[in-house]
């Protein structure tokens, strides 16, 4: 996969491909943002990276900040939807999460809390262009 780059999806099949090919460049150490409106289809995405890594009990972290999951791979999912301000996320180790070269991080709504962001990270803008359809943007920063 080449950044920047465009790839639309027909349906949750499209997605499922794509979040495949995606898992090819995912590597131990990296942040990776997803934006987009609610029910654009972020958590599928990750849902579906994550699968490829044998991890099968993913589900939204909108209560609970931050999920964690062990398969072929470590990865944490945050979800910033809820949150005001980046205290919250210190409070709960937000620098100890970055700092674990081990694990893949995983961030909705990381446009929420922009300043919290890593430099180095991949963002990924998800957006859907009807019921089925998605268009997904992915952008390198490093």
């Amino acid at each position: 996969m080449k950044f920047p780059s465009t790839k639309t999806v027909k349906d949750e099949n499209g997605t499922r491909d794509l979040a495949e090919k995606f898992a090819d460049v995912v590597k131990r150490g990296q942040v990776i943002v997803l934006n987009g409106n609610l029910g654009s289809g972020k958590t599928f995405f990750i849902k579906s990276v994550l699968h490829f890594f044998s991890i099968s009990n993913v589900s939204s972290p909108s209560f609970a900040i931050v999920n964690e999951y062990i398969g072929s791979i470590k990865a944490y999912h945050f979800d910033f939807f809820r949150l005001k301000d980046v205290a919250e996320l210190h409070d709960i180790g937000w620098q100890d999460y970055l700092n674990d070269t081990k694990a893949v991080t995983f961030i909705e709504w990381g446009d929420q809390l922009k300043n919290a962001l890593p430099k180095k990270r991949i963002e990924i803008l998800v957006t859907a262009t009807n019921d089925t359809e998605r268009q997904f943007d992915f952008m390198k920063y490093e």
